[in-house]
């Protein structure tokens, strides 16, 4: 069981590592905060043993020079297992527009805040994305840019610790606060960087993503949808649905795991068993004890006769592979990708994921890499490498578009 003392600062590693514990403090801070032009942001917090994050810590820094009172500026940890303390200081600055909240890959963190007070910070800047199209490559790791930008060690041996238990080592909060001084060169450089190659809007383009509620929203009817099957019968997806529905909602309802229920391999069996009984259950291979009776059982026999009797029945994803002529579609498309991406300077993975190509070799149309500044940077001249219009030549080391006709 975590242990909820509050933090202390004789704990910490350094005097200048200030611990906020009451609504009053952490008020203060954050109305500072929002007289400044950003504030970087980072979190900690506990999956392992619940469907939702458990906030444990929250990490805070204001430019360097905001004080001299405090070398490097001030930083502080936000203990959120405090007695009495409320976040809601927090989200009023969250909400402060002329603030930007500045983190590092922000999605996780970011789901903790929108699913625990339905509030996202705005403005925001995700330096994992920014690196990206900065030329920091596809591996735009925080402890990379931390050596690279910074020029600074950075100690991760706390990385996978216990952030539930109090009070908190001496190492864990030196690495914590680590997470947002650091930050603040970060994101000075790479703003800078932004601007001066016009390319600010691009990675306005990714935060409005995250800071689209809908990013958050894990839907029970759309789960089998992220579910890897080798069969696309379709009374077989209508299973499958049937029996991610159940999960989903189930350890949604009680904070658990999905693992927790059943994990996809199971899943995966059960929908080509078609159990109709806890007799039948008990024979699964890959099922977990406690889930062949109780509700879970229940809840799964009950799912498999709702996709044996569905009359709506999924339709199957399209057979990229198998048409002919997608393959080496897909093929010249990475091609163009990777020429692309090294002459932008921009991750590869950042402008169009595999699964884009293909959809785009298959002849969808409906792509993320083929609207915004993606389209600009690949999705034009792919849709037209597709279509037959243009053609790929290679001009010593490089890879140069020839019209065709």
């Amino acid at each position: 069981m975590a242990n909820d003392t509050p933090l202390r600062k004789a704990d910490m590693a350094t005097p200048d590592i200030r611990t906020i514990t009451t609504t009053q403090d952490l008020a203060a801070f954050c109305e500072l905060a929002q007289t400044h032009p950003y504030v970087t942001l980072d979190t900690e917090f506990l999956r392992e043993r619940t469907y939702y994050s458990k906030l444990c810590l929250i990490q805070m820094a204001l430019p360097p020079a905001s004080t001299p009172k405090v070398a490097g500026g001030p930083a502080v940890l936000v203990d959120p297992l405090a007695d009495g303390l409320s976040l809601e200081p927090l989200y009023d600055l969250f909400r402060h527009q002329a603030t930007v909240k500045v983190f590092h890959a922000a999605r996780q963190d970011l789901e903790i805040f929108y699913h625990d007070a339905g509030v996202l910070p705005d403005p925001l800047f995700d330096t994992q994305v920014a690196a990206m199209v900065c030329g920091f490559g596809e591996q735009a790791g925080y402890e990379t840019l931390v050596k690279k930008i910074a020029r600074q060690p950075l100690d991760k041996s706390s990385r996978f610790t216990d952030w539930s238990r109090r009070p908190l080592s001496d190492a864990q909060a030196v690495y914590a606060l680590a997470d947002v001084t650091h930050l603040r060169v970060i994101y000075e450089y790479l703003a800078a960087q932004l601007q001066k190659t016009g390319r600010e809007s691009w990675v306005a383009e990714e935060a409005a993503v995250l800071l689209d509620p809908r990013t958050y929203v894990t839907r029970p009817d759309e789960a089998w949808e992220r579910v890897r099957t080798r069969s696309n019968s379709p009374r077989f997806l209508a299973v499958v649905r049937e029996l991610a529905r159940f999960r989903e909602s189930y350890a949604q309802a009680r904070d658990v795991p999905r693992s927790r229920v059943m994990k996809d391999d199971a899943l995966i069996e059960l929908a080509s068993t078609k159990p109709l009984t806890e007799e039948d259950l008990g024979r699964s291979r890959l099922l977990l004890r406690e889930a062949r009776r109780g509700d879970i059982a229940q809840g799964i026999l009950e799912a498999v006769r709702a996709g044996m009797e569905s009359t709506d029945l999924p339709v199957p994803p399209p057979e990229v592979a198998g048409k002919p002529g997608n393959a080496a579609v897909s093929d010249l498309l990475r091609v163009l990708l990777k020429a692309r991406s090294e002459a932008e300077g921009v991750a590869a993975k950042l402008i169009a994921s595999a699964a884009d190509l293909d959809a785009i070799a298959a002849g969808a149309r409906d792509v993320p890499a083929l609207t915004g500044w993606r389209a600009e940077v690949f999705g034009n001249d792919a849709l037209r490498l597709a279509e037959g219009r243009i053609a790929l030549s290679a001009h010593g080391g490089a890879v140069k578009v020839v019209t065709v006709g």
